[in-house]
């Protein structure tokens, strides 16, 4: 990181960026072309959850090629001045990082990953039917690499 005063080091404040934000920007690549969207998601210390659709772009991206890349960022807030353009700038708290991503196929386990990320938007568990589990396709982040920063 090139302003090592920016950089977050502790896990805890990691950890307390990934559990405040809405959304997790997930980006992939395939045949040299990037693709990133917003996903709900889950977390639970080491890996990330999402859930898609059974068929569409990011599952194409996804068996092309397992890597991804994740980011979150929170207090975003613009700074303005009245005169100088240069002068405008952005606080924020951010975690970015690197994975690969893995499909979950086994119900107790898709269950449990749902149930990460719905606890991280609703605070409690659900139950889900194996006819509810044949809707979508859950899916886990390895986390390889992580790292945070602030601008105040």
């Amino acid at each position: 990181m090139r302003k090592k005063e920016r950089e977050i080091t502790h896990l805890t404040e990691i950890e307390d960026i990934i559990t405040k934000s809405d959304v997790c920007r997930l980006a992939f690549a395939k045949e040299n072309i990037p693709y990133i969207v917003p996903v709900s998601f889950g977390y639970d210390g080491k890996h990330l959850f999402i859930h898609t659709a059974t068929e569409g772009k990011k599952i194409e991206f996804i068996k092309a090629n397992n890597n991804v890349c994740f980011e979150f960022d929170i207090d975003v807030k613009t700074i303005t001045h009245d005169t100088i353009g240069c002068k405008w700038s952005t606080s924020y708290k951010s975690v970015i990082g690197t994975g690969k991503i893995y499909e979950i196929t086994n119900e107790k386990e898709m269950i449990d990953g749902l149930n990460h990320i719905m606890k991280h938007y609703s605070g409690k568990e659900w139950k889900f039917t194996s006819k509810m589990l044949q809707k979508v396709r859950i899916w886990k982040i390895q986390i390889e690499t992580i790292t945070g920063k602030r601008s105040n």
